[in-house]
C-alpha cells in the first residue's frame, strides 16, 4: 500500500514535473524505491473535502541534512531551488518560506531531503 504525500504548497511545480526534490520534517521511515501517491492536500481535509490524488512518485535518494545547507553552500542551494521548483527564489527566501509553513522549524533544523522520479 502506498502512502500519500502532500504537495499543497507546490502543486503547480509537482504537476508540471519541474519538481523532483522535496524537503520534509520527519519522514525518516522512507526507503529508496518506496512509491508514494502525490496529493494536492492530505491533512486537514474537511469531512466533505475529497482527497485529490495527482500522480505517483518513486523515491530515489533520501538523506538528512540541515535546512540551511542551501544557504551555506550557494552552488548546492541554487541547484536545489531549481529542483524544488523555485528557480527564482533566493536560498534565504526558501528557508523562510519553509520555516513559515512548518511550525517549530528553524534554519538549523535537520530535515529529510527526498529525491524522486515521477511515474
Amino acid at each position: 500500500m502506498s502512502r500519500n504525500i502532500s504537495f499543497a504548497l507546490t502543486t503547480r511545480q509537482f504537476n508540471e514535473r519541474t519538481k523532483d526534490v522535496t524537503r520534509r520534517l520527519g519522514w525518516e521511515f522512507l526507503k529508496v524505491g518506496d512509491r508514494l501517491h502525490g496529493c494536492k492536500k492530505c491533512m486537514g481535509l474537511r469531512p466533505d473535502e475529497p482527497l485529490v490524488r495527482l500522480h505517483d512518485i518513486e523515491v530515489t535518494i533520501i538523506r538528512r541534512e540541515r535546512l540551511d545547507r542551501i544557504v551555506t553552500d550557494p552552488v548546492y542551494g541554487s541547484e536545489e531551488l531549481r529542483r524544488e521548483g523555485f528557480p527564482f527564489m533566493s536560498p534565504d527566501e526558501f528557508v523562510a518560506f519553509f520555516c513559515a509553513s512548518h511550525p517549530k522549524c528553524t534554519p538549523e533544523s535537520v530535515i529529510t531531503r527526498i529525491e524522486f522520479k515521477h511515474l
